[in-house]
Order: C-alpha cells, then sequence, then structure tokens
C-alpha cells in the first residue's frame, strides 16, 4: 500500500507535541480551565494531585489517535459488540484528584460512569501519570500505542497489570491491528483490516 507522499512528508517530519506543566492547582481552577476550554482540540488536560498538564497534540499524534479508533470501530462492527465511542470526553472525580482526557475511550457493551476502555497514543515522553489518574477512576483497560505497538493494562483489584492481550477484546489480536495503523494508506488499510475481521468472524 504506497503511502501519500504528502502523508509521508508530514509522518516523517519532526512534529513535537508541546507540553506544559502547571503546580499548585485546585479542583476549582481545573474545572474553571476545562469550562473556559470548552470543546477546544487544541490541548488534552490532565490534572493528578494539584497539578496540570498541558497537551497540544501533534499531528502524528493525531493521525495515529485516528486511525486506531476508526479501526477498532471496525472490530467492533463485524463482531457485533456493542459499543459507545466517547473520543477524548473528560473524565474526572474531584474525590480522586484526578482527571484526563483520553486519544480515545469506549464503553463496551452498556454505558457506564467510566469508560471500559482507554487509548493513549504515546509519541512524547509524558509528565504525569496517567495510569495513575486511570486507576483512581477505574477504567479497566488502557491501551498504550507507543513506538507501533500496543502495550495492555488490566485494572486488577488495585494496581494495573501489563497484560500480553486485552481481556476486554481477547479475541483482538493486538499486533495485527498494529500493522494496519502504521500501513502506509490509511484507506486501503481500513478496507483490508475489515476484510481480515471478516474472515475471522466467518
Amino acid at each position: 500500500m504506497p503511502l501519500l507522499p504528502e502523508l509521508s512528508e508530514l509522518l516523517q517530519a519532526e512534529d513535537p507535541e508541546e507540553r506544559q506543566t502547571i503546580t499548585g492547582v485546585n479542583w476549582n481552577n481545573y474545572e474553571a480551565l476545562l469550562n473556559d476550554l470548552g470543546d477546544s482540540l487544541q490541548y488534552r488536560v490532565t490534572y493528578l494531585d494539584g497539578v496540570i498538564e498541558l497537551m497540544s497534540p501533534s499531528l502524528r499524534h493525531e493521525i495515529r489517535k485516528t486511525i486506531i479508533g476508526s479501526s477498532l470501530e471496525i472490530y467492533f462492527q463485524e463482531k457485533r459488540i456493542r459499543y459507545f465511542p466517547l473520543g477524548s470526553t473528560t473524565f474526572r472525580k474531584e474525590a480522586k484528584r484526578g482527571g484526563v482526557e483520553p486519544d480515545e475511550s469506549y464503553y463496551i457493551g452498556i454505558e457506564k460512569e467510566v469508560p471500559d476502555l482507554a487509548i493513549e497514543v504515546v509519541v512524547t515522553i509524558e509528565g504525569i501519570d496517567k495510569l495513575e489518574v486511570y486507576k483512581r477512576l477505574a477504567v479497566a483497560e488502557v491501551w498504550f500505542f507507543q513506538k507501533n505497538q500496543f502495550a495492555v493494562d488490566h485494572l486488577g483489584d488495585e494496581n494495573y497489570e501489563l497484560v500480553a492481550k486485552s481481556e476486554l477484546l481477547p479475541n483482538l489480536d493486538l499486533s495485527i491491528l498494529a500493522e494496519y495503523v502504521i500501513a502506509e494508506d490509511a484507506l486501503d488499510a481500513a478496507i483490508a483490516f475489515r476484510e481480515k475481521i471478516k474472515e475471522m468472524v466467518n
């Protein structure tokens, strides 16, 4: 699947993410910031114990996270798994002193207070420990996509455990999904991935 020249140049170019950390922020100020930003897509905001991290996603980051989301929804559709796409919705709990905006997130089966699955694309090293935030929110599973592969953290009784495959979607081979996520042409990859899933269904 040949890569479009323009997209190839964009993905290979220097495309740094911008991060800013602010300390000593109380919950009311955090809520006020979220209100000021509204539905802006310019920043992802993470809050943990009085520290805010503002991250402005890079183009590479957004391309990867969007392809992951669209590919995963193909899987849900072909496998007839009921899902609710939540995107980068803000999830937060004042009592837990934590809040986060995933790159992609989903309820699986039925709607709940927090998503079952959160997905994070890691292009540059993060500051705040997002996994700690997700633990406080009791998100069942977090997938990190870094260096062209997935790492899956599943929440046990108290802490996350790095597992070999998703316990929410045990029949999904994440190494195969990763191949299509990084494929050179997004349209060809989506078509091929759907056909691959259909083969698995039949």
